[in-house]
């Protein structure tokens, strides 16, 4: 246990500067093209400074996944509640409340199985995450990390892929049907977006200028 816990915290501190070369999800979806069809799909990843990501990705993806970003410490303890109370009121599911501190911890260190250690463990990196990066590293590893497409990471790759330029243009429209497609962009596709991706799409870009500039 002391071993664990002394690693997890050197692994945590190293990556508040060093860029993630991969994910336990991207070594996941090697592993579903292994056990599919015994074959070997390369992962499209490509790591980008805050400086080359637009403002617009950062503000898109805030409006999408979580508002309370710069103001939780890791849980949205809100909409928690609120999740539990639709769930106790007549949902057929408990809906996902995850923040993107969350989503950071699962993606780079947790595979997708579900179990109470597995949650176990996503609660403890969080709380690392939090507690050894700033927001802004925050926000960087997530779009850096979180899936755009079949075995396509990160953002820059994702712009590239989809529009044809650097993350460091995309524009709010552009930003904004990418952060509708998360966190199921196998579902939800950019390349070809459903009425239900553009929908979301309008209703993120309206959050944008609702929200105003991200803070310093």
């Amino acid at each position: 246990m002391l071993f664990f816990v002394a690693t997890s915290v050197i692994l945590v501190y190293l990556l508040r500067w060093l860029p993630a070369p991969t994910t336990a999800f991207m070594v996941y979806r090697h592993y579903e093209d292994l056990i599919d069809d015994f074959s070997y799909k390369p992962i499209q990843y490509q790591w980008v400074g805050r400086k080359k990501i637009s403002q617009n990705a950062c503000a898109a993806v805030i409006a999408s996944e979580d508002q309370q970003f710069y103001q939780h410490f890791g849980f949205d303890l809100q909409s928690i509640r609120s999740a539990i109370n639709a769930y106790i009121n007549g949902g057929r599911r408990l809906r996902g409340a995850s923040t993107i501190s969350q989503q950071v911890a699962k993606n780079l260190f947790l595979t997708p199985s579900k179990s109470f250690i597995r949650k176990g463990l996503e609660v403890w990196f969080t709380l690392l995450i939090e507690l050894l990066w700033s927001k802004e590293r925050i926000l960087v590893v997530y779009l850096n990390i979180a899936e755009f497409g079949d075995h396509l990471f990160g953002i820059e790759a994702a712009s590239q892929h989809y529009f044809g330029i650097p993350a460091k243009n995309l524009s709010r429209s552009q930003a904004a049907v990418l952060a509708a497609t998360l966190p199921n962009p196998m579902r939800l596709r950019v390349a070809h977006p459903s009425n239900y991706v553009v929908r979301r799409q309008n209703w993120i870009l309206r959050q944008m200028r609702n929200q105003g500039g991200l803070p310093d």
